[in-house]
């Protein structure tokens, strides 16, 4: 019997390729096929949870079966009805303080019955549509309060770790400390080191044996092998007790004040709703990074996820599980999986159930010690260093510190709403507190603007501009973000004025280019590319008299428009590097073509690339350099030196180089004219490419580099790379996308580069880019491989 298969086509929907009939219905699905990526993910995301599940119960004072209680409703609940793919659910470390309180308030049914009521309370902000106000809150507050309970996490945790029981105060935590270092239990000091050790060394395993080794999770490992050691040692350690499933609590109507109970129920919904959110959108930003997955993981839907985290609550809760929220930890390992569908969550939640049904004697082996070290080490990592300088870097440190003390000392919905009163204080200090100064030199008058141009500081600016006289030339610098409308037309008038009696005036920052220059332009989304688009970019604004001397030439008055219109946005980040260093993420090789802009190809800023430009892009095999060691001087500096994780050769249509190397071998096999001949390139440019004709020119010593992909476009049999959704042009396009591949064949062979491949901590990428289509494209491979396997193919890559 033949099979029918459904064939997508990249244009339609599928079509039928095993019958003759074109009118057969399709093929009916098969149903719970999983995806290999997905199987394997879920393992992966299953080692992960297991381990931290207990943990997080322990943390919070409640039967631990209730962290593999909520790490199964998260795989299985939000997973399936959530709107994100690739998001993991499960008891969440975010949640450790809230829920260690209401047991200690309420007890453990009635947490279990608080739970179900965030639930509720979810399902109806998910009905009414609100999950992106959620997305309004400040990220210094959220990061604030993730550090708040970080560090209460870790200061309970430290308790066990030390043998010892916590308090349910971070205060009386941190006095109890010395009491419990002087009777600390060795034993559990000995094995809470040993897997916080574990966890610290394994993702930093070298080499072959480090790729081989972070295959499997650190802390799984730790908690392994600090078991192990303590089961063959024969210590004798408090472990992990999972009384039997019959005797497992649920939930009971909570008794006490019905406000503590309705603000347990706001903060488990608020704590909850908020880190779902926004694990969502960071899971939409780690896919968006990832083509392969990208093409076929759809963004997630908030509304939805917000449902299915509800349901997920309500379901938790009434099974006597933990509350449950989107957890990053776990959505990350997901993704770096290869997950490509919500199977993936889904399938970890089962090998949970399993686990809990089938390993509760192996579980029972593991010392709450070591447990305790797991979760104060993931209380640690929740106050971020990148995070408190970005916020430091925004100015709201003060946010983010009131948010952190607030939770620590309070509790999460106190520190919450000190970290929102903190921020509307700021905001409203920004708004009233504008800095304005007026001062002149040389005949010249500069007024400057520091901060936010509001209704309230309009009389200290209309003080400010009639300090200048009539006539002169004046410098206005607008360094904010935000102008009202009582501002501009005070700006406006007053400019009026001012060219009207023969002054002029320049306008710079932020806002004043946004303002003065109002964005009619159809093309202003691409503002930045203007004078390059049309080569006669203007000045200033129409009506406005131009500040460009006589006779200036094009790339003095880009220099010009750059320092006005550019400079300020980039000036503060600029002075970041300057202070810091370079640190590029990549070494990118391309051609030296003018039409070939890196940073708008790319997407890329300053310090994203250490870039090196070349006449074909070509990469010279070591020793064949002949005194030129520029490019190979370049490979090492950034391969050994700044560290770069990847180098990318890219290569471009239409090529100059190629067409030369082409017309060489065509020369090559007809006489030899009685002059030089000068092949035309792109653009009108000329290549001196006669072989044999005059004197061998440092551009033809060059183009000897590009001898071996000429070789292989002419060699018999020889399979090429290629395009996957069509076939290459001509032949130029032909050896530009086999020089792409050659040429990174040549980076191997140079010393540092293969050093780094065989230790994995390098990649390399080839990269074609369509000048006439402005489309590029990527290798399907990763060009780090030793051996070429097949014709190599160049894959276009989709708009994000």
């Amino acid at each position: 019997m033949t099979a029918c298969v459904s064939t997508p086509t990249p244009h339609g929907p599928a079509r039928d390729s095993g019958s003759p009939e074109s009118h057969a219905p399709p093929p009916r699905r098969k149903p719970f096929r999983i995806a290999g990526a997905d199987f394997s993910a879920s393992l992966a995301v299953f080692l992960i949870a297991l381990p931290l599940s207990l943990g997080i119960a322990l943390a919070t004072g409640a039967p631990l079966q209730s962290g593999l209680v909520a790490a199964a409703i998260g795989g299985l609940v939000a997973a399936r009805l959530g709107g994100s793919p690739l998001q993991v659910s499960g008891p969440a470390a975010g949640l450790t303080v809230v829920t260690a309180d209401l047991i200690h308030q309420y007890g453990w049914r009635a947490t279990c019955a608080i739970t179900v009521g965030a639930g509720l309370c979810q399902l109806g902000l998910g009905l009414l549509r609100v999950a992106r106000t959620a997305l309004a809150v400040s990220p210094a507050i959220v990061h604030g309060m993730l550090a708040g309970i970080g560090i209460t996490i870790a200061v309970a945790q430290l308790h066990v770790v030390l043998g010892g029981t916590p308090q349910s105060v971070v205060l009386d935590n941190v006095r109890g400390l010395p009491a419990q270092l002087a009777a600390a239990q060795w034993e559990a000091v000995t094995m809470s080191g040993l897997a916080l050790a574990v966890l610290y060394l394994w993702p930093r395993l070298p080499r072959r044996l480090g790729r081989i080794a972070r295959k499997v999770p650190a802390a799984l490992v730790a908690v392994t092998l600090a078991t192990v050691v303590a089961s063959l040692s024969g210590l004798r350690l408090p472990r992990v007790d999972l009384p039997s499933w019959s005797n497992h609590a649920l939930p009971g109507l909570p008794e006490g004040p019905v406000l503590g109970i309705l603000a347990g129920v706001l903060t488990t919904t608020l704590v909850t709703s908020v880190q779902s959110l926004l694990g969502a959108v960071a899971v939409d930003k780690l896919v968006a990074g990832r083509p392969e997955q990208a093409a076929r993981v759809p963004r997630s839907n908030l509304d939805r996820e917000l449902l299915g985290q509800g349901a997920a609550n309500i379901t938790s809760g009434a099974l006597g599980g933990l509350p449950v929220a989107g957890v990053a930890v776990r959505s990350t390992a997901n993704i770096n999986a290869g997950a490509v569908s919500r199977d993936s969550s889904m399938l970890h939640g089962v090998w949970v159930v399993v686990a809990a049904l089938l390993l509760v004697p192996v579980l029972e082996f593991i010392p709450l010690a070591v447990l305790a070290a797991l979760v104060m080490a993931v209380g640690i990592q929740m106050v971020s260093l990148n995070h408190i300088r970005t916020v430091t870097r925004h100015r709201e440190i003060l946010v983010y510190g009131v948010t952190t003390l607030g939770v620590v000392l309070f509790g999460v919905l106190e520190g919450v709403a000190l970290g929102v009163a903190a921020a509307v204080a700021t905001a409203l200090h920004r708004l009233a507190h504008t800095r304005i100064s007026h001062h002149e030199q040389d005949g010249t008058h500069l007024v400057r603007v520091r901060g936010q141009l509001t209704f309230l500081a309009v009389p200290r600016l209309s003080r400010a501009l009639h300090l200048v006289p009539s006539g002169a030339p004046v410098f206005v610098e607008l360094d904010g973000s935000f102008m009202d409308h009582a501002a501009y037309e005070t700006l406006q008038d007053w400019e009026t004025a001012h060219l009207a009696q023969g002054g002029t005036v320049e306008m710079t920052g932020p806002a004043g280019t946004r303002i003065a220059e109002p964005e009619a332009d159809p093309h202003s989304h691409c503002r930045p590319w203007i004078p390059w688009r049309n080569h006669s970019y203007p000045a200033v604004a129409p009506g406005r008299p131009a500040v460009a001397r006589p006779g200036e030439h094009q790339l003095a008055s880009g220099i010009g428009v750059f320092q006005r219109d550019t400079a300020p946005h980039v000036r503060g980040e600029l002075a970041r590097l300057a202070r810091e260093g370079q640190n590029p993420s990549q070494l990118f090789l391309t051609c030296a073509d003018s039409r070939l802009v890196t940073s708008m190809i790319t997407a890329s800023g300053p310090g994203d690339l250490f870039t090196v430009r070349n006449v074909g892009n070509l990469v010279p095999l070591p020793g064949e350099e002949s005194g030129d060691d520029s490019v190979a001087a370049a490979i090492e500096y950034a391969v050994d030196v700044l560290r770069v994780a990847s180098i990318t050769v890219c290569g471009h249509s239409g090529c100059g180089a190629m067409q030369a190397l082409l017309s060489d071998a065509d020369q090559a096999a007809q006489p030899v004219p009685a002059t030089g001949a000068r092949a035309a390139g792109p653009g009108g440019a000329e290549l001196a490419v006669a072989p044999g004709a005059g004197p061998v020119t440092p551009l033809r010593r060059w183009l000897r580099h590009g001898g071996p992909s000429l070789e292989l476009l002419s060699g018999p049999g020889q399979e090429l790379p290629g395009l996957v959704d069509r076939s290459p042009a001509d032949r130029v396009e032909q050896l530009c996308l086999i020089n792409v591949v050659q040429q990174l064949r040549h980076l191997r062979a140079h010393p540092s580069v293969a050093r780094r491949l065989a230790e994995g901590s390098l990649e390399l990428h080839g990269m074609y880019f369509h000048v006439g289509e402005a489309q590029a494209y990527l290798l399907t491979e990763d060009g780090s491989d030793t051996e070429t396997r097949g014709p190599r193919l160049f894959e276009r890559v989709r708009a994000t």
